[in-house]
């Protein structure tokens, strides 16, 4: 689905030659971004790239050119009011706006350095390697275990049909293992592991959330996107969430998407700050993003002035 965005009021060439702050209609301080303070350098290789990615749905220019690398391994964290095009540019790194019909996408993502928007992108293959955990969690209707499981035997990874059975090439053995791999892994074998077999919809919300994030993890991504994983959820669990997080960043590469400023601060290693319009306007290591921002409008946003 489209996210609102406001347009954001464009500063004038006189404003911009007196360096006189406008009051745009979002409340934000109207300034010039300058590209420096999306410049991000980091060691090593980068895991994503985007370059000039923009987006549109229909008329609403969601997206606007918006440049970034992604650390491999690590946390990242997209924070900005509502309607400023975070979602939206996390949906763009597995190409889940694909889905939705008036969207259209202009600019390059690469993973590994492989464009993912050229043609001939086998979209299962990349949606396994760049997975996703949703702002509300969604488990499957049916036992824990199969939950785990779903996506192995879906994809072929796993066969534990009947004929497999009478043909004593089962993988129920494997199927256990990756169930108990996946739950510990998201932190939950603990509290689960005695009925593997309940339907799914009878945990907490905050084990159902910690129930998707192992049935991403069962598929052997590399990236794992989030998107406001906890907003639904009591700080206990929330805690629960933040602690997954910082574990999963040892093998994952995380990008996460926030409203929960303090939650950024917390747990993620680099923040990216969009605003509205659209707009990318400070990217770096996230104690200098909250402690000594480039970016006026960036300051005020952080002490509260607007969102």
């Amino acid at each position: 689905m489209s996210e609102n965005t406001t347009p954001q009021t464009q500063t004038t060439t006189a404003a911009a030659e007196s360096d006189q702050p406008l009051t745009t209609t979002a409340g934000e301080t109207a300034e010039q971004t300058r590209s420096e303070w999306t410049d991000y350098e980091f060691p090593g290789d980068a895991k994503m790239a985007v370059e000039d990615l923009h987006v549109h749905y229909g008329d609403d220019h969601a997206l606007k050119g918006v440049s970034m690398e992604i650390p491999e391994k690590s946390v990242t964290a997209l924070i900005g009011p509502s309607g400023c095009g975070k979602s939206t540019f996390l949906r763009c790194l597995n190409r889940m706006n694909d889905r939705v019909s008036s969207a259209r996408i202009d600019g390059s993502v690469k993973l590994d350095g492989q464009e993912i928007y050229q043609d001939g992108v086998n979209l299962v293959e990349l949606r396994k390697r760049v997975g996703m955990v949703f702002q509300s969690p969604n488990p499957f209707p049916k036992s824990i275990r199969e939950n785990i499981a779903y996506g192995p035997e879906k994809h072929g990874d796993l066969d534990t049909g009947l004929l497999a059975r009478l043909l004593n090439r089962s993988d129920a053995e494997e199927r256990d293992e990756l169930v108990e791999r996946c739950l510990r892994d998201a932190a939950l074998w603990d509290e689960v592991s005695d009925r593997l077999d309940d339907n799914a919809l009878g945990l907490s919300g905050g084990q159902q959330q910690r129930l998707c994030i192992g049935r991403c993890l069962s598929v052997d991504p590399e990236v794992i996107l989030m998107d406001e994983p906890a907003s639904a959820l009591d700080p206990i669990a929330t805690a629960k969430i933040e602690d997954l997080i910082d574990d999963l960043a040892e093998e994952y590469t995380v990008v996460i998407v926030t409203h929960n400023m303090q939650q950024a601060a917390r747990i993620s290693d680099q923040t990216a700050v969009f605003l509205t319009g659209g707009e990318l306007v400070e990217y770096g290591d996230t104690d200098q993003v909250f402690e000594d921002p480039h970016s006026e409008r960036v300051e005020d946003y952080i002490t509260g002035k607007f969102g």
